[in-house]
């Protein structure tokens, strides 16, 4: 069986590592007799490379499967990293987001908005123009989804600043976190919110789990079919 390499950004936090282990647990719980394992790619030990490596001693083949929201560097840098180090061994799954199961855990916790006009989606942030493609989809299917405008405001990165988005934002209005665990930028958030309501960070809850298994799945058959489609031409 293919090894599931869950990988997640870290925080010095300890409530935001005890979330992230939850989730992984979480995965373990949904999959029995799926080998789980979790690195990560900043500031908490294991750090992802070193994982893989030891993993790649004992297994032949496993999957990074992100605990990221949305693709950016740790995406296509340090995971992609991972899978080039071990070509045929390692493969990469893509990021949790974007994808209708945020959006149903951001519906969720945002809750009752019969007094609520408006939206702020706070996210982490990224240089990477394609993170901020994929929380621009998050929003629009947000506000779909609540039937209420939807603004994207980023804590860190390029990209409107969440201060910024809050300033502009008339009425009455609710902060969406689109952050996976409690850390440094949740404490930013609720800085920033003044007195306006802010939701909790995603996880842990069983969807993300049941949606990382998901990505899981995705690379495996991906993996699957381009073997099958090299017999084929041999």
């Amino acid at each position: 069986m293919t090894d599931l390499v869950a990988v997640a950004h870290g925080t010095a936090d300890p409530a935001g590592i005890a979330v992230v282990h939850e989730l992984v647990r979480q995965l373990a719980r949904q999959r029995p007799g799926l080998p789980v394992s979790l690195g990560f790619v900043d500031l908490v030990t294991p750090a992802l490379p070193a994982l893989v490596h030891r993993i790649t001693r004992d297994v032949d083949e496993a999957v990074v499967v992100p605990l990221l929201l949305s693709s950016g560097y740790h995406v296509y840098v340090d995971v992609a990293a991972e899978a080039r180090r071990y070509p045929g061994r390692v493969h990469a799954a893509a990021a949790l987001g974007p994808d209708p199961v945020l959006v149903e855990i951001l519906a969720d916790r945002l809750g009752d908005l019969s007094n609520v006009d408006q939206i702020v989606l706070a996210a982490a942030g990224s240089s990477d123009p394609r993170a901020h493609a994929d929380c621009d989809t998050t929003a629009a299917l947000l506000a779909h989804r609540v039937d209420r405008p939807v603004h994207v405001g980023y804590i860190s990165g390029s990209g409107d600043r969440l201060p910024a988005v809050l300033d502009r934002t008339r009425g009455r209005v609710a902060i969406a976190t689109y952050l996976l665990a409690p850390g440094f930028f949740n404490t930013l958030v609720h800085r920033h919110a003044g007195l306006r309501p802010v939701t909790p960070p995603l996880a842990p809850d069983p969807r993300l789990a049941t949606l990382a298994l998901l990505r899981y799945d995705e690379a495996t058959a991906a993996v699957g079919q381009v073997r099958h489609d090299d017999c084929l031409r041999v």
